[in-house]
């Protein structure tokens, strides 16, 4: 296809109608001109911000569209989109004299005129610019009812763009750089040929004029005669092909100068290797029929050595067949020629091998979004042959992309979301922690309920807790606070995690409980869960804080274990015999303090590690001198009932306060939101308060971390301290000494 550009005289009394009416019934010429004369009457007078009249403006791009053989509508609608801003009744007139399905085009194109800030700030260089590019692509197809306003806004950057290169002007890079990052792509997913290679020439001349200007200068020869040159080809091929009875469809294109400047800059290749600066692409019916017209072309014109590629035997990866050759023509230059049956032309343009695709450097489609912009091409490609007529327009309207919804963030980076979606579900495709603290919301800078369903293009932002978690009420599908999946599984893990948390603490409560009954405070775990068929002793747990495991089963599995340390206590007949071991009494000699004894043996309990000032109590061991315990340890109150004559009175020494000599060993349990950086942020507290960490032990189960650290320090108002700040540490459920 070739571009048509139609000039526009800015004083120009009388319109082309001839053109802007072109394929049109009587009726809807009659139309049109009342449409020039509204125009005309509403915009005469105004100056767009780029300087251009905004009745030529207006006029240029309704033959831009005129030319894309568009239907009455939209040709209507392009002369009056911009009379709004400028009459006060425009909108009235314009529904009442040519009804709402032009002011529903005209609405559409002033509100994606709305975006042009934000799709300006996408064009700047940043870390994520061609993902912010992408999916603003996707959301000016998303935030339109009919795809048609896509194609008026195509119109008008191509108008734009036009007075820029007969009034050159300072704001020309900003448009340009928005119209190559933004416009230019969508306008060849579409396969709007005639504007995409406009629209990116006009961009590239202005973005890099002396490249521009070099390649032009290479290609000496004007674009009207290299469009004569593949007319004459054309007629050639169709010529020598009728006469062997191949029936084919030829068309030509000569190549555009940002094209011959990607493929030099891609390839690393000169001028003189660009072999497709023209070039030709036949269509046939069968596979046979590509060879023969392969032989054919290289009967003709010479072909150039090594410049043959057969992709129909060997395909390319996604699939893609054609025969690419390039010959030498009468006059010496090159012309390169693809062959291919209508089949493969199908699946090269709207397949999984999809031009565009190939183009922007983009891998193997097969979503939903790559199969409506499958629809649109069609569509597009049906309009020679049924544009204007009601069945035409009405599939225009039906094919929007309107599954997805594009909001923004308050800095003005574009989220896709489902149709549909919260503010909730905002706040978790930002940020898992955002969304368990989300607590509030502004859309466009107004409170707003939190089930309140986003639309295209608000920008919402978060209010959020500093610490917190979800409500279970988001999860209620009456009351739609929730619609993506997403969202609602992180809600659940959350949840989840939260209750076996609960299920562990009472399940580890329950088996303690039952081993202290008989005595058995020092039972191994582990080997108690292997017997009763758990694999590890947190499946016990959970088993027994959902009471699936009765406590008859738990004590006998218990009694069959063994004696444990309290038990052999108890079975003992004889008496207590206190050794003195002066080598490990060294431990704890002058800090512990045994009323009415001497010098004896101590050792700090390894089930509750007191230190001071904890009260703390004696307890006569069978062969290990006296272990202190804490007055409030639950292994010491049970063994103090089966034998209270073996407690005696002790007391923390002068040496246990003297804090260069003395450090004791104490144990904590955090339990927290797991999540990466959680240990050195909790070791960072440790560090600030000075404890030496002398061992970790960490588990994560369902997102949530079960962590025991065990800490030298001098006395507990330190540790107090220290679990103050740990518990304000991000995720942090709780923090207690163990």
């Amino acid at each position: 296809m070739v571009s048509v550009k139609h000039a526009v005289d800015r004083d120009a009394v009388t319109p082309p109608i001839d053109l802007l009416a072109e394929g049109m019934t009587q009726e809807e010429r009659v139309a049109i001109e009342r449409a020039l004369m509204l125009a005309k009457e509403s915009c005469a007078d105004h100056v767009l911000g780029t300087g251009e009249s905004v009745w030529t403006h207006a006029l240029g791009c309704a033959l831009i569209v005129s030319s894309l053989r568009l239907d009455v509508d939209t040709r209507i609608a392009a002369l009056l989109f911009s009379t709004e801003e400028f009459a006060e009744d425009a909108r009235d007139r314009i529904e009442a004299d040519f009804g709402p399905p032009v002011v529903r085009l005209v609405t559409g194109v002033r509100k994606l005129d709305s975006l042009r800030l934000l799709t300006r700030t996408a064009s700047v260089s940043a870390p994520d610019t061609r993902v912010q590019a992408e999916t603003l692509r996707k959301m000016l197809l998303a935030m339109v009812e009919d795809i048609r306003v896509v194609l008026l806004c195509l119109a008008s950057r191509t108008q734009t763009l036009r007075h820029y290169a007969d009034e050159p002007d300072e704001q020309r890079q900003c448009e340009a750089r928005e119209v190559m990052d933004i416009y230019a792509p969508l306008a060849n997913r579409l396969g709007v040929w005639q504007l995409k290679w406009e629209l990116e020439d006009l961009s590239f001349r202005f973005l890099e004029p002396e490249t521009y200007r070099r390649i032009a200068k290479m290609l000496d020869e004007r674009r009207s005669g290299r469009e004569e040159f593949i007319q004459s080809a054309i007629e050639r091929l169709h010529t020598e092909l009728a006469a062997i009875g191949v029936r084919a469809e030829i068309q030509g294109r000569p190549k555009h100068i940002y094209s011959i400047y990607n493929k030099m800059r891609s390839k690393k290749i000169d001028f003189s290797k660009v072999y497709d600066v023209r070039a030709l692409r036949v269509l046939v019916d069968e596979v046979r029929d590509c060879y023969t017209v392969l032989s054919i072309v290289h009967q003709i014109w010479q072909p150039i050595q090594n410049e043959y590629d057969d992709y129909i035997s060997r395909p390319k990866g996604n699939n893609y067949q054609s025969l690419h050759t390039a010959v030498l023509a009468g006059d010496g230059r090159a012309l390169e020629v693809q062959v291919r049956t209508h089949a493969m032309h199908h699946h090269a343009e709207l397949g999984v091998a999809a031009h565009w695709r190939y183009k922007e450097g983009m891998g193997i489609g097969g979503s939903e979004y790559d199969d409506k912009i499958a629809l649109l091409r069609n569509l597009l490609s049906w309009r020679d042959e049924v544009a204007g007529s009601k069945q035409w327009v009405e599939q225009f309207e039906l094919a929007s992309l309107g599954d997805t919804i594009y909001v923004l963030t308050p800095q003005g980076k574009v989220i896709d979301l489902p149709r549909g979606a919260t503010p909730i579900d905002f706040a978790y495709r930002l940020h898992t922690d955002l969304g368990h603290r989300c607590r509030g919301v502004k859309i466009d800078g107004h409170l707003v309920p939190l089930n309140t369903g986003l639309k295209n293009g608000q920008t919402v932002e978060i209010v959020a807790a500093k610490e917190g978690g979800p409500s279970r009420d988001w999860l209620d599908s009456r009351q739609s606070y929730v619609a993506s999946a997403q969202a609602k599984r992180k809600i659940r893990q959350y949840f989840g995690a939260l209750d076996e948390a609960e299920l562990l603490a009472r399940g580890r409560t329950a088996v303690t409980r039952e081993a202290q009954r008989d005595g058995h405070v020092h039972i191994n775990i582990e080997a108690l869960a292997a017997r009763l068929g758990f694999k590890d002793a947190e499946a016990l747990y959970i088993a027994a804080g959902r009471s699936e495991l009765s406590a008859r089963a738990l004590q006998t599995a218990i009694r069959e274990m063994g004696v444990a340390v309290g038990v052999s206590e108890t079975k003992s007949d004889n008496k207590p015999e206190i050794i003195v071991n002066r080598a490990r009494a060294g431990n704890t000699s002058g800090k512990v303090l045994i009323v009415g004894m001497g010098d004896l043996l101590t050792s700090l309990s390894r089930c509750c590690k007191p230190a001071p000032p904890d009260a703390i109590k004696g307890f006569v061991t069978l062969g290990r001198g006296v272990s202190i315990h804490r007055i409030d340890c639950s292994d010491f109150r049970h063994l103090a009932k089966q034998h209270p004559e073996r407690v005696i009175v002790a007391e923390w020494g002068d040496r246990a306060y003297d804090k260069e000599k003395s450090a004791f060993p104490v144990d904590i349990l955090v339990q927290a939101m797991d999540r990466q950086g959680l240990l050195r942020d909790i070791s960072e507290v440790l560090l600030r308060e000075k404890l030496n960490l002398t061992a970790v032990n960490t588990q994560s189960k369902r997102n949530v971390a079960h962590m025991r650290f065990t800490l030298e320090v001098d006395g507990i108002p330190k540790l107090q301290r220290a679990l103050v700040q740990i518990r304000k540490v991000k995720g942090v459920l709780e923090a207690r000494r163990g």
